[in-house]
């Protein structure tokens, strides 16, 4: 039996609209509960490192490479810098982290 690739298309196309219908239909008032409105304040932040952090330690050749310019891209926002400044200075950090032989 041959699986059906219109049917895969159509179970992830009705899973992905049921996901973004259910909380539109189930919740219609304002969420006043502080600690709902936090988690929720945050779940984008979170996800997105989630997705970002794995990426980070395998971007260069060496695990050693990658996190010094995490670790330098770590210290430069915690100094309040702008995220050009970081994103450069981190990659040069790597770049020069690469140079280094045995690393």
């Amino acid at each position: 039996m041959k699986p059906n690739i219109y049917v895969y298309i159509a179970v992830m196309a009705l899973v992905t609209y049921l996901i973004r219908l259910l909380p539109l239909t189930l919740i219609r008032r304002e969420i006043k509960n502080k600690f709902v409105r936090s988690f929720l304040y945050y779940v984008p932040y979170v996800t997105l490192s989630v997705m970002t952090f794995p990426a980070i330690l395998t971007a260069a050749s060496s695990r050693l490479a990658s996190a010094a310019g995490f670790a330098a891209a770590l210290v430069l926002t915690y100094r309040r810098k702008s995220l050009i400044v970081v994103a450069l200075c981190s990659s040069a950090v790597v770049f020069l982290a690469e140079l280094v032989p045995g690393l």
